[in-house]
């Protein structure tokens, strides 16, 4: 179906001619049908971006009810109106997530049956899981959100952090995706996290482990990788990288994908701005401090700081005229 032209657009004359515009469309046509890795043509099923996005913002009511979505919640119809936005998510969520398994179960070339029952069964379960864990995913978010207030000076209130504080909401998206994640469900858990990456710079893979009370501070370019474990109380700054050192490959030269490629963090771990720490078996003690600027790739004992080389400093006198 071709999408129509708004009306309130203004008509303008095509740079083609009808004869040209014919054989453009055909070598593109032609080199959509040849190369199978940029296209779908008949995948009803897979999921929708926008979709998955419209369903994190009616999670949003519910994990921080008032600072979005309705801002008046009358406490006597609270469980009427918590109802609803349950129900609100369970639909969409269910249909995008049997969608992403009946992808995942598609043979190659991409092909779908007209039903896939075990996929709609599975999503259900997991549909059902995800929601029941609101309450436990609320209590930890309440965690992080005391944690950004008592990490920063600057905030002045708790809400502050909600309503500003660009880790709240990448930890917030990651919380979700992680559930989904470890749930095994295809595509949606790296939508969600990009979607959070694009809005606040901070890139946390959705296989990423992270304890309780944890702070990101300032956040932009802060990256996570899929196999970083993260414990309790830790706090880190903007630039660091939790990354792999390297990338194993098989006998045929092929990525190991399932190995544990990044580093984990003890409790009361704080890496300061800029810190790079590269590594599976790279291990950070609880109580650690990594200063700013580090980079590592070594396992580090508990109760130890650790600082890089200082920086020469180098004075000039300003001879010119500078008014």
């Amino acid at each position: 179906m071709t999408p129509e032209i708004p009306h309130d657009q203004p008509s303008i004359e095509s740079p083609l001619s009808g004869e040209r515009l014919d054989v453009l469309a055909s070598q593109v046509a032609d080199s959509i049908k040849e190369d199978q890795r940029t296209r779908h043509l008949t995948t009803s099923y897979l999921p929708s971006r926008r979709e998955v996005i419209g369903v994190l913002e009616r999670l949003s009511w519910l994990l921080f009810p008032g600072f979005n979505g309705p801002r008046e919640i009358d406490s006597d119809a609270l469980q009427a109106h918590t109802r609803q936005l349950l129900a609100g998510v369970a639909g969409p969520l269910f249909h995008q997530i049997a969608g992403a398994l009946r992808y995942a179960e598609a043979s190659e070339p991409i092909t779908f049956g007209e039903h896939c029952q075990d996929c709609d069964d599975l999503a259900r379960k997991i549909v059902g899981g995800f929601l029941e864990n609101i309450p436990a995913l609320r209590a930890r978010l309440s965690l992080d959100v005391q944690a950004a207030y008592d990490g920063d000076p600057a905030a002045h209130h708790t809400d502050e952090t909600i309503f500003c504080y660009p880790g709240i909401r990448a930890l917030w998206m990651h919380r979700v995706a992680n559930e989904l994640y470890k749930c095994d469900v295809p595509l949606i858990p790296r939508i969600i996290a990009e979607h959070a990456h694009e809005l606040t710079g901070i890139d946390i893979h959705p296989g990423a482990t992270i304890g309780e009370s944890f702070f990101i501070d300032h956040g932009t370019g802060v990256v996570i990788g899929e196999t970083t474990n993260i414990g309790n109380h830790c706090k880190v700054y903007q630039g660091v990288t939790l990354g792999a050192r390297s990338f194993e490959r098989d006998e045929r030269g092929n990525l190991k994908r399932k190995t544990k490629r990044h580093p984990t963090l003890g409790n009361h771990v704080t890496v300061y701005a800029g810190t790079t720490i590269l590594g599976g078996d790279t291990m950070i003690g609880d109580h650690c401090v990594i200063a700013g600027g580090v980079f590592l790739t070594r396992s580090i004992e508990a109760n130890h700081t650790v600082r890089g080389p200082k920086a020469g400093v180098r004075l000039n006198e300003n001879r010119g005229d500078f008014s």
